[in-house]
């Protein structure tokens, strides 16, 4: 097993982030990668239904390895009150943040090699000044100074089995999608991916397929001038800059099998045009990947599930291989690090 240790951040404790992160450890305490977690002990205790998982503090991210053979390794930053599980509370908000917040501390300290996150649930933490739609956004902020090679994200990516896709837009109300759009968020969402595809997933020469807007990608600005304006301008630009890009493409034919093995990843313009081929092809084992960081950061694809929260129903599948994702490009970083030194 890697030395390395990854941090797994709790996410709210009253959904079902407990849960899989039990019960990814007893998936993983075999085989790794090691991870820590990043939250509050007993709620890791409480969802151990049997009682029969050993969750043992540590003091820093390197005691993990050395004991997760045997038991789940926490640091321990413990909740005000106890939570219930399927009901959130406001008052476990500022927990939830920090939890956060120290992770990503600790990846860029370099004492974690980087960054799974469990499910929040955004809504809730608005009280405590949350002031960001999701994870994606919030470790882009936390991280902004610090500074990396290549084009700057935060942009969110989805892997599903043989298909990546990333987003323009993330969580945005449909009717505003057309006028965030522009050459320019395209194309820097169109750089960070092939940058990443290149450094993560070790693709020498990504292809990059680009999805229209409008139904038939417009139709030759019959159905919608977007592809005209905008879309068409910035995939000529990002081939213009070394990126092998092409599109816009209609995305009603571009997810099915032979279409998939055309591209190593699709340029999405908002979240559902992304998430629902995602979801289709692989609704357990999907994984959420930040692109563009100077850290690693992945989650599953998935929310809190406060109605079945507690329960002992929740698969672990998505964070499982979210686990195992961050691991791989975290290794493949290091190498990179140590060959270019």
């Amino acid at each position: 097993m890697s030395q390395s240790v990854l941090a797994v951040t709790l996410g709210d404790p009253a959904g079902i982030g407990p849960e899989i992160v039990v019960k990814a450890w007893a998936a993983l305490k075999d085989s790794g990668p090691a991870f820590v977690v990043i939250g509050d002990a007993d709620a890791l205790a409480a969802a151990s239904r049997n009682g029969r998982v050993d969750v043992r503090p540590v003091l820093a991210p390197k005691d993990a390895p050395a004991v997760f053979a045997e038991a789940l390794p926490v640091l321990d930053t413990p909740l005000a009150a106890p939570v219930i599980a399927g009901q959130p509370s406001a008052a476990a908000a500022p927990y939830i943040i920090r939890w956060i917040e120290l992770a990503v501390g600790l990846a860029l300290a370099g004492e974690v090699s980087g960054i799974v996150t469990a499910p929040i649930e955004k809504a809730g933490l608005y009280s405590a000044g949350f002031k960001f739609p999701g994870h994606t956004e919030f470790i882009g902020e936390l991280t902004l100074s610090t500074p990396q090679d290549g084009a700057r994200g935060p942009i969110m990516m989805l892997t599903a089995k043989d298909l990546r896709v990333a987003l323009v837009t993330i969580h945005e109300p449909l009717a505003r999608i057309s006028s965030l759009l522009t050459i320019e968020k395209i194309v820097n969402a169109g750089l960070v991916t092939a940058q990443a595809l290149a450094r993560d997933f070790g693709i020498a020469r990504p292809r990059l397929a680009v999805a229209g807007l409008n139904p038939h990608a417009g139709e030759g600005g019959a159905l919608g001038g977007e592809e005209i304006a905008v879309v068409g301008p910035a995939v000529r630009a990002l081939r213009d800059l070394g990126v092998d890009a092409s599109g816009p493409k209609p995305s009603d034919s571009l997810f099915h099998e032979e279409a998939r093995a055309t591209y190593d990843a699709v340029l999405c313009l908002y979240h559902d045009q992304a998430l629902i081929p995602v979801k289709m092809l692989d609704f357990w084992g999907g994984v959420n990947l930040t692109l563009g960081l100077p850290v690693v950061r992945t989650s599953p694809d998935h929310g809190t599930a406060f109605d079945i929260a507690g329960r002992g129903r929740a698969r672990a599948d998505s964070l499982i291989a979210a686990i195992r994702l961050a691991a791989a490009i975290a290794d493949r970083r290091r190498v990179a690090a140590r060959l270019s030194a």
